[in-house]
């Protein structure tokens, strides 16, 4: 499968937490079956390095902020969980023969992105829905796919032992967030406070000094300064680049 290849970036999952509450077996089979398979198959074609996307998801709920690589591994959630599985096995092909490099994403966000919280509240901007925000005591680490894109390609390249968080650093309430989208759609109905829901992590936020000092990336001082880029082509229509 991998026959020639050099590095194998490894970002195929079940992505997000409610995904995978609602279908276990899809999630078992894709984030941890999946990654044993391309784990073999990249050791079979004697790749150098697999560089693996996991989730701050591993972590649950932290008893502090910002959340560093060497706090515990305590999932809230399903997701969580086949993350943690996942790294297990990254750290049992990991060798000096072939690489296994972990990567621990915050709260990605993007073009082409769907059924996370960005695109969701895009869309309903878009056909002038209200925003519909659960809990609203989330404080989040977005990040976006640029950074995370470079981290990629530099961790294949340094090759650091340990996880390392990909993130910004930087706090986001989730209500910040709505009040930023609503003032970029000019949105006049006001967004919508539902109940928390329990599966979801409230406050996370990601040490980055390793990233910092190990990959080299120093990431946006606004985490939200690309959702004008995300807004502009669903404002004009045009969602061919759009979440």
């Amino acid at each position: 499968m991998f026959s020639g290849a050099e590095v194998v970036f490894h970002l195929a999952a079940q992505s997000n937490v409610i995904g995978a509450a609602a279908n276990i077996d899809y999630s078992l089979s894709t984030n941890v079956t999946g990654t044993v398979n391309v784990l073999r198959a990249a050791e079979e074609a004697r790749v150098r390095c697999v560089v693996f996307t996991s989730s701050r998801e591993v972590y649950g709920e932290p008893v502090r902020l910002p959340v560093d690589e060497t706090a515990p591994m305590a999932p809230k959630n399903l997701y969580g969980a086949s993350k943690v599985a996942g790294e297990a096995y990254c750290r049992v092909f990991d060798s000096a023969r072939m690489r296994v490099v972990i990567l621990r994403l915050t709260n990605v966000y993007g073009a082409g992105d769907k059924d996370r919280v960005i695109p969701i509240f895009l869309e309903r901007l878009r056909r002038g829905v209200p925003l519909e925000v659960y809990g609203g005591e989330q404080v989040i680490d977005f990040v976006p796919v640029d950074t995370v894109v470079s981290a990629l390609i530099r961790a294949s390249e340094v090759l650091p032992s340990g996880p390392v968080n990909i993130g910004t650093g930087a706090s986001t309430k989730l209500t910040t967030l709505a009040e930023r989208l609503c003032a970029l759609a000019g949105a006049k109905t006001p967004w919508q406070l539902r109940p928390a829901r329990s599966i979801e992590v409230v406050r996370f936020v990601a040490d980055t000094a390793r990233m910092r000092r190990e990959l080299g990336i120093v990431p946006p001082e606004d985490p939200l300064a690309s959702l004008a880029d995300l807004w502009a082509p669903m404002a004009s229509g045009d969602r061919r680049t759009s979440p």
